[in-house]
C-alpha cells in the first residue's frame, strides 16, 4: 500500500478539499486512512479522522456521536462548522449522489462548499467519500479528485494464506499439503479478490475434504468466478479438457508446454517476462478453440472469454468504457488466461459507419496488448486473417502466429482415437467395436481432408444410427457416416488455399514435422512448400 499512502499524503498536503475513493473494502481503506492521517512523516500537521455513515452520524475522533447529523445534508453542515485539522470520512454518501435516484441538490450544493471553504481556509481539511462505486454528478466534477485503491497484493493474500495455514494446522483439524510453489500458486489464484473474498476461498478450500492442496484451486477460482460475472462483460468458461483431448498440433502443444508457470516468482527470477499471448489461426473446426480450453486447464488458470459483442452497446462512449473494465476486470483476475474467440469478427479492417467507435476501442486492446504488465495470457481465434488489421499481427502484441491446418493421417489418427476412447467408455456403446490400430489406421485413412470437428461428427451419427437400433457402436456405422459427409475442403476448397497460402510465410505450422507422412501433402494444397521462407518450425 505505500503508493496509496505516498499519493494520499500528497494531496492531503496540497490541500485537496474532496478526494474520493472507491472501494469495496471499508475497512481496508479506513485503516490506511487512518494511518496517513497520524503520520507526522508523511503529512505536515497530523489531522484527527472523523467518520459518517448512514447509520451511526457523524463521529468524532473519540467515537463520540455529534447529535443531529444522521442526515447526510447535516452531516456535511456540522463538517463545514468545525474550524479545526481534520479529516472527514463519508461512507455512504455515494447514495445521494446519483445513480437510480437523482442526486440530492443540498448534498451536492454543501459539497460545493465544503471545497471552496477547505480549500481556503486557515487549517488542513479533507473530507474523503469512501463507496464501492463511482458517483460523482457533473456540478462536482471539477471540485473531486478521484484516488485509485489497490486491491491487495499478491503478499497482503499471502499473509492472510499463511496466518490461516497456522491456525488450522496447529489443531490438526486440516491437513496442508502444500510446498512453497503450491502456497505461491494459491497466493496468486488469489490475487484480485478482496481480503475478505480470498479468506472465504481459502476457508473453502481447507474445509472441502479437510486437505489443503493445490486440487483446490478450482475453489478459489470459482470465487473469482462470481466476481467476473458480476462485471458482464467477461464469460468464465469452465476448462475442462486437456491436452490431450486436443488430437495432434504437437508443434503448438509443445510451445504452450514450455511457457507453463511462467507467471510465477521463479521465471520472473530467471529474467523472463509474462508471456503476452499467442494467435491461432487456420481452418475452421480444427481445434483452436479447444486448445484455449485445454491451456487454461493444463495451466490451471482460471479462462475468461471476451466477446467483443459486448463490448459495443448504443450508448455513445459506453463502447470505449466496457472496454477498459473489460480489461480491468481480466487483469484484476490475472493470471488468467483471456480468450477471445474469432477476433476477426470484433475487429475488422474494414471500415464501418460507427463515427470511429470501432476504431477507438481496437485501439485501447492494442495498447494494453503491447503495455501490459499483469500475466493476462491472450488466446485469439481466427478464421480468415486476412480481414484483422496488421497492427494487431505485428511482434510485441502476441508472441507468435499459429496456423492450424487440416489434420494429417497421423492427427486424424490421434483424434479419432479421442473420440472413440471418450465413447466407448460407455457399457451401452462398447463391445460392438474393437479399438485397435488397424481401426484407427483404416478410418484414419477414409476422413483425409476431413476437419476435427467434422470427424468428431461422424461418430456422433454413427451412434446416433447405433442408438436408433438400440445396439453397440460398430464400424460400419463410421464408415457409412464418413461416406455420407461433404467435407469443408470440398466445399470450400478455393477458400482454403487462399488461407494457406497466407500462412505459409506468415505463421508457425501448429503441426509436427514428424506428424506429416513423407508421401502426404495438404489435402486441397496445390501451394508448394518453399523452406526458404517457410516456418514450419520445432519448437
Amino acid at each position: 500500500m505505500t503508493g496509496f499512502r505516498n499519493d494520499l499524503a500528497q494531496l492531503l498536503k496540497a490541500r485537496f478539499p474532496v478526494l474520493y475513493v472507491e472501494s469495496f473494502e471499508e475497512h481496508r481503506v479506513l485503516a490506511e486512512l487512518a494511518a496517513v492521517a497520524g503520520d507526522a512523516a508523511l503529512i505536515r500537521t497530523p489531522r484527527p479522522m472523523w467518520t459518517w455513515s448512514a447509520t451511526t452520524g457523524l463521529l468524532q475522533p473519540d467515537g463520540a456521536a455529534r447529535q443531529h447529523t444522521m442526515e447526510p445534508d447535516n452531516a456535511l453542515d456540522a463538517v463545514l462548522r468545525i474550524q479545526e485539522p481534520g479529516l472527514f470520512v463519508f461512507r455512504d454518501l455515494h447514495n445521494s449522489l446519483g445513480g437510480d435516484i437523482p442526486a440530492l441538490p443540498t448534498v451536492v450544493r454543501r459539497l460545493r462548499d465544503i471545497a471552496t471553504a477547505f480549500k481556503s481556509g486557515a487549517v488542513p481539511r479533507t473530507l474523503v467519500v469512501v463507496a464501492p462505486m463511482l458517483r460523482i454528478p457533473p456540478d462536482l466534477d471539477k471540485d473531486v479528485t478521484i484516488v485509485d485503491f489497490p486491491l491487495p497484493t499478491e503478499a497482503e493474500i499471502r499473509g492472510v494464506l499463511e496466518s490461516m495455514i497456522a491456525n488450522n494446522a496447529a489443531g490438526g483439524r486440516i491437513r496442508i499439503d502444500l510446498d512453497a510453489v503450491g502456497r505461491e500458486k494459491f497466493a496468486k489464484a488469489a490475487v484480485g479478490l478482496t481480503l475478505h473474498e480470498a479468506e472465504n476461498a481459502f476457508a473453502r478450500a481447507m474445509v472441502n475434504d479437510g486437505i489443503l492442496d493445490v486440487h483446490d484451486l478450482g475453489v478459489v477460482h470459482e470465487e473469482k468466478r462470481q466476481t467476473v460475472r458480476k462485471s458482464g462483460l467477461l464469460e468464465f468458461v469452465a476448462a475442462d479438457v486437456r491436452l490431450a483431448d486436443v488430437g495432434g498440433l504437437e508443434n503448438l502443444k509443445r510451445w504452450l508446454a514450455k511457457r507453463d508457470n511462467s507467471w510465477l516468482a521463479a521465471a520472473a527470477d530467471y529474467g523472463l517476462p509474462a508471456p503476452k499471448g499467442v494467435l491461432i489461426t487456420g481452418v475452421p473446426g480444427c481445434g483452436k478453440s479447444l486448445t484455449a480450453k485445454a491451456v487454461a486447464a493444463a495451466w490451471g488458470l482460471p479462462l475468461l472469454r471476451l466477446d467483443i459483442g459486448r463490448v459495443f452497446s448504443g450508448l455513445i462512449g459506453s463502447s470505449e468504457h466496457n472496454m477498459r473494465a473489460a480489461i480491468r476486470t481480466a487483469e484484476a483476475s490475472s493470471p488468467c488466461v483471456l480468450w477471445v474467440d474469432e477476433i476477426e469478427k470484433g475487429f475488422s479492417s474494414g471500415t464501418g459507419n460507427d463515427s470511429g467507435t470501432s476504431s477507438r476501442v481496437f485501439g485501447t486492446f492494442l495498447t494494453w496488448m503491447q503495455e501490459k504488465t499483469k500475466p493476462v495470457f491472450v488466446i485469439a481465434t481466427a478464421n480468415d486473417i486476412e480481414r484483422l488489421p496488421p497492427e494487431l499481427l505485428r511482434k510485441g502484441r502476441f508472441d507468435e502466429i499459429f496456423f492450424v491446418d487440416l489434420p494429417t493421417r497421423a492427427e486424424r489418427t490421434s483424434i479419432w482415437n479421442v473420440h472413440l476412447s471418450r465413447r466407448l467408455r460407455k457399457p451401452a456403446v462398447a463391445g460392438g467395436l474393437t479399438l485397435d490400430d488397424a481401426l484407427l489406421r483404416e478410418v484414419g485413412d477414409l476422413t483425409a481432408g476431413y476437419s476435427g470437428a467434422e470427424i468428431e461428427q461422424a461418430v456422433v451419427a454413427g451412434l446416433f444410427d447405433a442408438f436408433s437400433e438400440r445396439r453397440p457402436l460398430r464400424r460400419d456405422d463410421l464408415v457409412r457416416a464418413v461416406s455420407a459427409m461433404v467435407p469443408l475442403s470440398v466445399t470450400q476448397a478455393e477458400k482454403l488455399d487462399e488461407i494457406r497460402l497466407w500462412a505459409k510465410t506468415r505463421a508457425v505450422a501448429a503441426t509436427a514435422a514428424e506428424d506429416w507422412d513423407p508421401g502426404e501433402e495438404p489435402p486441397t494444397a496445390p501451394i508448394p512448400v518453399v523452406p526458404r521462407h517457410g516456418r514450419t518450425l520445432e519448437i
